[in-house]
């Protein structure tokens, strides 16, 4: 034993291994898809809607066509195959048609030898418009989905019965590095992409339909992300510079600027809630009922996964007998919406929570204990009929957090008052508050989607010493995969040395990153590619592979040391690509919403402390504390990262992010006029992590990123409700809603 732990690789699954691109992103030398150049490169720009509804009456590009230094316009007419595309349903244009249905649908792109050009070229489109009433309510507009959820008495009676209608504002994903690409027409016919995305394989089958060519002509290598967070899973500009790069026969470059990167992608969808608790007088739930509308925007994106997280999520992770939701979602003329952070579940949370708090305050009962009181456990089942078939440690989050080392008294330091460096406040009128919020997330994606990731690994020698390659189309979008895979490589195979290929299209999907999967998913894949790999260099020695291992450059057995690696592996690499596949899911029951629709459930839990300036309605987060099951921190660096800045992410919206949606018009596209949390603004945490492992998952991990943006913004919600007594029904809380 004592040999074997000399020749344990470090770095490996549970070390807080360093990231490759962490060094390079601190000295700003890291390449990200916005520094992307090519010999006579191209640049290009597109010309959008200025109304939210209108009919198209014509398109003159002669004046554009005559600004020198303007290579191609182009319109719908010339897209080459399907002029619609679409993540699930292909129905948004790939340049508006014969109709915009929001401010901000491209109509026409431009290339020219200058972004400069191509945007005064741009502008210089005639469209003539006729102008229609748009749609700006979900409650007008057309439903793309509704999902009922049933189980059991929908006539159950309660003796206290709590009701609230809540509403959560359009927040943005708010990414730092825009949307970016480069498109480069090849000798074939074909045309390579390079760019920052989610999900190369669904860009590539988008594309490949519009421009009409075979998916194998259409190679899209990963570039460097700034961020994701959702907002990349859907096509923004990778058409386009396909489009104008095969019609000039250029590399064409387009990079959005920060007003139209607003424009140029989905959002988190606003909500309207309304929730009926019915319990009995200790506080224990006998019923729920509840009805979402959420807003889809003008085209479908993702909206109808959303909406089945909402209303599978929607109750929380509490264990309720009796339930009645109806989610919905509805095409509008207001921006599209699609996948954020918490995927439905964020919006849900803030209601559900907020309704415990109130009853809590019916029962007489500790906030925190109203909520253990009805915790979800290992074997109840979910409103859907899924059992609950992994750890479910609901109460412990509660305990954990309600038992943190309390947050520190209230500073004279002006700084550290509501108004912060502003020294707005020296005090006067200051209250402070706590308060609690749990949340639940599905990990993967769900319904009978066939979910997988493929994985190509390969082990040879390179100058005497064995090293691993890894080849994966999985996003690396900022939060650690690359880092990931590494660490899962060096694990199954026992090699120091680990190289992670560049994510393409030339391997097989990964899925996207989103649905706090990849980890997951990839891992799992990688995993299944290593053992694939052992297998066969297992099968070269003369003896029984059970029992063998490699650690440390060597095959081991409980014995000790067997062989070598490097003189096992000799000259001959081995190489395996596998496609990796999680338990099965089925589709919910349209009528009863009943079904196992989810991979796997992970929980977080919140408490916020905040003070209140209840005479200016300025609010400042004092400290939070927060609980996480992870199942197995791969990387425990990575994880509480993770959970600081999903933590934030929801900060964010309750206290300041949302989009302002006027008529359809989005009043504040910059980062001046949307407000997203600053490091004055985010305040010390405390994180607890455990790791209960998930019988069912590699590693027994479950996903990371999302629930920390789940329960944040209730919990921060909650707070500010303790702190003025006021009943907070909108998220984010604007200064109005504290004063007067």
């Amino acid at each position: 034993m004592k040999q074997l732990l000399q020749t344990r690789v470090t770095g490996g699954v549970g070390d807080s291994a360093a990231r490759p691109d962490g060094a390079l992103k601190v000295r700003g030398e890291f390449a990200f898809a916005s520094d992307l150049w090519a010999d006579r490169m191209l640049w290009g720009a597109t010309l959008r809607s200025p109304h939210p509804h209108a009919r198209i009456l014509g398109i003159d590009i002669t004046e554009a066509l005559r600004v020198p230094g303007v290579h191609a316009v182009l319109t719908h007419e010339d897209v080459p195959g399907s002029k619609r595309y679409g993540l699930e349903i292909a129905d948004q244009p790939v340049l508006a048609i014969d109709e915009v249905r929001y401010a901000g649908e491209p109509v026409a792109i431009v290339a020219a030898d200058h972004p400069e050009t191509a945007r005064r070229a741009a502008a210089r489109i005639a469209v003539s418009y006729q102008v229609l009433p748009p749609v700006t309510e979900a409650e007008d507009g057309q439903v793309l989905r509704h999902v009922p959820i049933r189980r059991g008495d929908p006539d159950a009676t309660a003796e206290l019965v709590v009701t609230g209608e809540y509403e959560v504002g359009m927040q943005d994903q708010a990414f730092l590095g825009p949307e970016a690409g480069l498109a480069v027409p090849a000798a074939d016919g074909g045309v390579d992409l390079y760019l920052a995305t989610q999900w190369l394989h669904a860009d590539q089958r988008q594309v490949a339909a519009c421009l009409g060519l075979p998916p194998a002509l259409v190679r899209l290598t990963l570039a460097g992300v700034g961020g994701a967070f959702g907002a990349r899973e859907d096509i923004s500009m990778q058409v386009h510079a396909c489009m104008l790069a095969l019609r000039t026969g250029r590399p064409v470059k387009m990079v959005y600027g920060r007003e139209e990167s607003f424009l140029g992608h989905v959002h988190r969808h606003p909500a309207k809630l309304r929730y009926e608790h019915g319990a009995t007088r200790d506080g224990r739930l006998v019923y729920v009922k509840a009805r979402i509308m959420l807003d889809g925007g003008a085209y479908a994106s993702s909206s109808a996964a959303v909406v089945a997280n909402a209303a599978t999520l929607g109750i929380g992770p509490y264990d309720v007998p009796n339930v009645v939701m109806d989610a919905y979602v509805a095409y509008t003329n207001n921006p599209p919406c699609g996948a954020m952070r918490g995927f439905g579940a964020v919006q849900a949370c803030f209601a559900y929570e907020s309704q415990m708090d109130k009853l809590a305050a019916a029962a007489g009962l500790d906030p925190v204990e109203v909520r253990i009181r009805n915790a979800l456990r290992e074997g109840a089942r979910m409103p859907t009929g899924q059992v609950v078939d992994g750890p479910a440690p609901v109460a412990e989050l509660l305990r954990r957090v309600q038992a943190a080392p309390p947050a520190p008294p209230r500073s004279d330091d002006p700084r550290l008052l509501p108004g912060g460096v502003g020294n707005t406040t020296h005090g006067e009128g200051v209250v402070r508050g706590v308060g609690y919020a749990i949340g639940i997330k599905n990990v993967c994606f769900s319904e009978g989607f066939d979910d997988y990731a493929t994985a190509r690994v390969r082990l040879e020698l390179i100058s005497g010493e064995p090293v691993a390659f890894v080849h994966t189309a999985a996003a690396e979008v900022g939060q650690g995969l690359v880092t990931v895979q590494a660490q899962v490589a060096r694990t199954e195979l026992g090699v120091e040395r680990v190289v992670v290929a560049t994510a393409d299209t030339s391997v097989g999907s990964a899925g996207s990153s989103s649905a706090s999967r990849q980890t997951y998913m990839t891992g799992g894949a990688v995993r299944a590619a290593c053992a694939a790999v052992r297998q066969r260099l297992f099968a070269r020695l003369a003896r029984d592979p059970a029992g063998l291992w490699l650690a440390g450059g060597k095959v081991v057995s409980v014995d000790g040391v067997v062989a070598d690696l490097a003189e096992v592996l000799g000259d001959d690499p081995i190489e395996e690509t596998v496609e990796w596949r999680h338990r099965p899911t089925s589709p919910l029951d349209p009528h009863t919403g009943q079904g196992d629709a989810h991979v796997q459930y992970a929980f977080a839990a919140h408490r916020a402390t905040v003070d209140v300036d209840v005479e200016l309605g300025l609010v400042r987060v004092v400290e939070i504390a927060t609980a996480q099951d992870v199942g197995k921190a791969v990387n425990p660096q990575a994880v509480v990262g993770q959970i600081h800045g999903g933590t934030a992410q929801g900060l964010g919206l309750a206290v300041m992010e949302e989009i302002q949606v006027v008529d359809g018009m989005v009043r504040n596209p910059s980062f001046t006029d949307y407000l997203i949390p600053t490091i004055l603004d985010v305040p010390p945490m405390h994180v607890e992590v455990l790791e209960l492992a998930d019988p069912h998952a590699p590693y027994g991990l479950r996903g990371v990123g999302e629930p920390p943006a789940i329960s944040s913004t209730p919990a921060v919600v909650a707070a500010i409700r303790a702190a003025t007594g006021r009943p907070l029904t909108r998220v984010p809380v604007r200064p109005e809603h504290l004063i007067g």
